[in-house]
């Protein structure tokens, strides 16, 4: 007999309106380093700097909130870029040879970047049918003459070309062959030789009619471009690498790839000059490497700067990246960690200045951006108050903490400020200060925190468009390793010559793999943290502002408690330190917990008002008193076949025959369930009458979806005791009418452990509570039916709201929770989400997303949306994103669907599950290891960019567009070009936007992300933590990709698609 069940019929417009008030899907910034630099550009006037990346994006950045992104239509390495200064333009060359540029146009007050032009060189002769020279070729070399209406192309057969900027136009009858110069060398010169690829285009800053043009042969020729004539000719016999021309026309400096660099004088003759007056190999006598880019700056005080990077010897240090600085007899050989891109000097360029006087140098690395001050002794880096390296050691873990007390903000930051080296005042001699940011100062402040595998944390202020470094707390010293004795035979290896600095904190190695952090958790009101690590190490640390010397407690917690037949195969635990240690000021640690076995810690979890750490590993979890420094619960979760998870992540050696036997166990299983189904002889029957029965059934009453079936999970599986999620709870655990502290614990086979904790209440008036001991009873046990992983708990008041964090309550921080109603339990697993009633856990609501969507779930989150019609209304949902990279939001407690967008591409495993969510329904996933995407669900909070930039280019609003301007949609790397309507109505009205906007009545209620009660977004599993599940997610079939929801029409319709305004 068939079944139906209806819903109403259609939607509730009333709802559909709401929705589109609370929700909203956007990719907002990119936070960190660009991925893969190719080019770098500098505009002198405009003070704005721009960096383009060989998947061709190009990115502009000023004072910091100041940022423009843009992206080529064809995903090509972007070569070279030029300013036309002052003007707001940019003209870029990709590697296919097509010119492309760019403006920064202002729409209803905010600017964004449009791709205004473009021309693609012809590559061969007759090219569309056109009689172009032979010779014109790959486009080597780029020059915008000082008028910047005109761009010089040199190629790579000698040829020079001419093209109007303002129309990317060729200018016929002006290209300059290398046939034409030749006739101004001397015949002994020649030798039937070709001058090579145009190496190098210099202009002149007082005299524009002047080109001094530098071929590969090491061919130097000042071309006159008024008189169509070539001044002089400089015979150099050395292959030539680059080119600078002095600010006086009277210095002329050439580098060369062996490793020499020279100085021609300027003679006033007509003859051709034979030889430099200078010509040096820095680092010789022995075959040095080539100089590639070299810069001639002088200074009003005396004396000048030679500015070079390469040139070092060849046999002992050509696997180096450096720079190299010399001022009179001072030499710095700047050495830096990761291949150099490019660099500039900030200085003067005005015409009627007699010097150039730099300011700063700027260094354009693979993995980061450095700049030094050249106008303090010493040269000292600046700090970056942006493009931070992210990456400086590989990110393992993040988190994200929302509404932090100004308090605490003005110790991190002055526990930041005493660990740099540099003044605070040298902060403002950051040196690209163009554009003005128009967004207000937001009210509240965001921290991101990223765990290293260095075994450093980071902390950074996440409150705006520029991620600023605030802090960086590092673990490393607790333990003893061996980088010590290898830092001191490196400092004993190393010679005064070459005079190398270290610069940059770009740093990939680690010193040991056991330090990596793998979960962080932050109480914002009482500033104590946790820090959990790969070898099973869970410190508990405390905020100092004073520099101190103590001793860290270190206690062990047996989490296998004697049990029989498991053997650890994985790596050793981190040794401590003994005795005292001095430690700086900033966060401390007061207790070192060492889990055993040694492995992983896979979830931990913060309340600081009962003074309690919990933890997990593949083995179990425990329970810890840092406060009496005792612990209190120990529970092994391992299924007696859990042999895997003894192996541990490090170790190399894993169970093949165990694998073996466990496919074919299946395939045997699945043939032997295959027999047994027997074949229906009323298939036929049935299936004509669920055609008749659909023929009758109405077609606007929507019906359920067909659900999939979804096999239970074998009890045996291997890793099925990894604790997943852990979480603490002031809730109804052992009868209805009394409450009192409760911990709980998901794992990965299913299971969900509630605890009683008899916790000693705190006397009136004081935060400590007594120093009796904690005591723990098991209460409830769960074990769903499926057997999926247990993602994240969370614990509703009787009105279906979350708890409130530790201390916000009793600090009148946030309203009190219901503690009359019933109370609900929300357990999210990989395949659905299910409320039960507290304290019977009994049923109430359930969503099977797996059935219904096809998708499995990764990270979980409690987000408060607020409306952007009413100040006063919002509501707390769940948001979820899947292994297929869709985010969903459910109402809680009624788990019904309401938005869901396409969000990470499913093919990137790492991005998801890096993928952080916030209290305030944005988040953050790595697009690339050095880059952040910022993303927002909800319709009111919104952080983008919102700048403009004063350009003294008159618009002519009457030119045709070749094209449509094209603005980034960069999906986890992979950027498509979404055309922006030219109708865009949006404005820069910031009321209802913000990083952290003032929460309405609902918000107080500090909606936590359900991974931790402490922190309110800490939802990051680490970036390390690709399961074998995921692995199958990705090779999987399309069917179950195709049955994923796609966005609804509405939605879309106000999706938003431009990314700087």
């Amino acid at each position: 007999m068939m079944k139906f069940r209806f819903r109403r019929q259609g939607a509730d417009p009333q709802r559909e309106k709401l929705k589109q008030e609370l929700f909203a899907f956007n990719k907002t910034v990119e936070h960190g380093f660009p991925n893969q630099p190719s080019a770098l550009a500098f505009d002198p006037e405009l003070r704005i700097m721009a960096i383009g990346t060989r998947s061709g994006a190009v990115k502009i950045y000023g004072a910091p909130g100041v940022e423009f992104t843009g992206l080529h239509r064809d995903a090509a390495t972007v070569t070279q870029m030029h300013f036309l200064p002052g003007q707001g333009r940019l003209l870029t060359l990709l590697d296919d040879s097509s010119l492309h540029l760019w403006e920064i146009v202002h729409h209803n007050g905010c600017a964004h970047l449009e791709e205004a032009l473009s021309f693609q060189l012809p590559s061969r002769p007759g090219f569309d049918g056109a009689s172009t020279p032979s010779s014109l070729t790959r486009v080597t070399v780029v020059l915008l003459l000082a008028a910047g209406d005109i761009a010089a192309l040199g190629t790579e057969g000698g040829s020079i070309y001419f093209l109007d900027v303002t129309t990317l136009a060729l200018l016929e009858r002006q290209t300059l062959s290398p046939d034409e110069i030749l006739r101004s060398v001397p015949d002994d010169y020649r030798c039937g030789k070709a001058l090579g690829p145009v190496e190098s285009l210099q202009g002149h800053l007082r005299d524009p009619t002047k080109i001094l043009i530098g071929y590969s042969r090491g061919l130097l020729v000042i071309w006159n471009q008024a008189a169509q004539c070539v001044d002089h000719v400089f015979l150099g016999n050395q292959q030539l690498e680059s080119l600078c021309w002095g600010r006086n026309s009277g210095t002329i400096i050439s580098s060369h790839s062996d490793g020499s660099y020279a100085i021609w004088p300027m003679n006033t003759g007509s003859s051709p000059t034979l030889q430099p007056s200078v010509a040096t190999v820095p680092y010789g006598p022995f075959p040095c490497k080539a100089i590639n880019k070299i810069l001639w700056r002088n200074c009003e005080s005396g004396g000048h700067f030679i500015i070079f990077s390469g040139g070092m010897p060849r046999a002992s240090y050509g696997d180096r990246h450096c720079v190299s600085v010399l001022r009179a007899e001072t030499l710095v050989t700047l050495d830096f960690t990761s291949r150099i891109i490019d660099f500039f000097t900030v200085h003067s360029t005005r015409p009627e200045d007699e010097f150039d006087d730099p300011q700063a140098l700027a260094v354009l690395l693979e993995e980061e951006l450095v700049v030094l001050d050249l106008q303090t002794p010493g040269w000292p880096s600046v700090p970056a108050p942006y493009l931070a390296p992210l990456h400086s050691s590989a990110i393992t873990c993040s988190a994200h903490v929302a509404n932090v007390p100004a308090k605490l903000w003005a110790r991190i930051v002055s526990a930041g400020e005493q660990q740099s080296p540099q003044p605070i005042s040298s902060a403002s001699n950051w040196p690209i200060t163009g554009g003005r940011n128009l967004a207000q100062e937001p009210s509240q402040r965001g921290l991101l925190l990223t765990g290293h595998e260095d075994g450093t944390v980071r902390f950074w202020d996440a409150s705006g468009v520029a991620l600023r470094p605030l802090y960086k707390l590092s673990t490393a010293g607790l333990f003893q390793t061996d980088c010590e004795h290898a830092d001191s035979l490196a400092q004993a290896a190393e010679d005064d010559w070459p005079p190398f600095r270290k610069v940059g904190c770009f740093d990939p190695y680690s010193d040991d793999p056991r330090l990596g952090v793998q979960k962080v958790a932050l109480c914002k009101y009482t500033a104590q943290m946790v820090v959990a690590g790969t070898a099973g190490q869970v410190l508990v640390l405390e905020l100092n502002d004073v520099p101190t010397e103590q001793a860290v407690s270190v206690a062990s917690v047996d989490l296998l408690q004697d049990r029989e037949g498991f053997t650890w195969k994985g790596h050793e635990r981190l040794s401590p330190r003994a005795g005292p240690l001095p430690w700086p000021a900033g966060f401390q640690p007061r207790v070192l917990v060492q889990c055993l076995p040694p492995a992983a810690v896979t979830a931990v979890t913060l309340h600081a008002e009962w003074s309690l750490v919990a933890f997990g590993t593949s083995h179990g979890f425990g329970l810890f008193d840092y406060q009496r420094k005792s612990p209190v619960l120990a529970r092994c979760t391992l299924h007696p076949n859990d042999s895997l998870a003894m192996e541990g992540p490090l170790s190399r050696v894993k169970s093949l025959k165990k694998s073996l036997r466990q496919s074919f166990r299946r395939i045997r299983k699945s043939r032997v369930s295959g027999k047994k189904r027997i074949a229906n002889a009323n298939s036929k029957l049935q299936e004509a009458n669920a055609q008749l029965a659909e023929q009758a059934c109405p077609h606007d009453i929507e019906m359920t979806p067909v659900q999939r079936r979804i096999e239970p999970r074998s009890a045996d599986d291997s890793l099925s005791g990894v604790v997943r999620c852990l979480y603490f709870a002031d809730t109804f655990l052992r009868d209805a009418a009394h409450h009192g502290p409760t911990m709980w614990a998901g794992t990965n086979s299913g299971s969900v452990f509630a605890y009683a904790l008899e916790v000693p209440a705190a006397v009136a008036g004081g935060e400590k509570r007594p120093e009796r001991a904690v005591e723990a009873v098991l209460g409830k046990e769960v074990q769903l039916m499926h057997r999926a992983p247990v993602v994240a708990i969370a614990v509703l008041d009787g009105r279906g709201r979350p708890l409130p964090e530790p201390y916000e309550a009793s600090r009148d921080l946030a309203q009190a929770p219901d503690m009359q109603g019933g109370h609900a339990v929300l357990i999210a697993s990989e395949e659905q989400f299910k409320v039960f009633t507290l304290p019977k856990v009994s049923a109430k609501t359930k969503f099977k997303l797996t059935a219904h969507e096809g998708c499995r779930v990764r990270k979980v989150a409690l987000a408060t949306f607020a409306s952007v019609a009413c100040e006063d209304y919002a509501e707390t949902c769940l948001a979820c994103l899947t292994n297929l990279g869709d985010v969903h939001v459910f109402s809680v407690p009624g788990l019904r669907p309401q938005v869901h967008y396409s969000c990470i591409r499913k093919e990137d495993i790492s991005g998801i599950a890096s993928c952080v969510f916030t209290r305030h329904g944005q988040g953050f996933y790595l697009i690339s290891p050095s880059e952040f995407e910022r993303f927002s669900l909800s319709a009111r909070n919104i952080t983008e960019p919102l700048c403009s930039l004063d350009i003294s280019w008159p618009r002519d609003a009457t030119r045709a567009r070749v094209q449509e301007s094209p603005k980034l949609s960069q999906a986890n790397g992979n950027p498509s070009i979404i055309l922006a309507p030219q109708n865009c109505d949006r404005s820069p009205d910031l009321t209802h936007k913000g990083a952290d906007t003032p929460e309405p009545p609902e918000a107080t209620l500090s909606p936590m992300s359900i991974d931790s009660a402490t922190s309110a977004d800490t939802t990051l599993d680490t970036t390390g933590d690709v399961t074998v599940e995921d692995v199958k997610d990705f090779l999987g079939s399309s069917e179950e990709s195709e049955r994923n929801l796609r966005n609804l029409t509405e939605d879309e319709a106000h999706t938003c698609t431009i990314l700087i305004k």
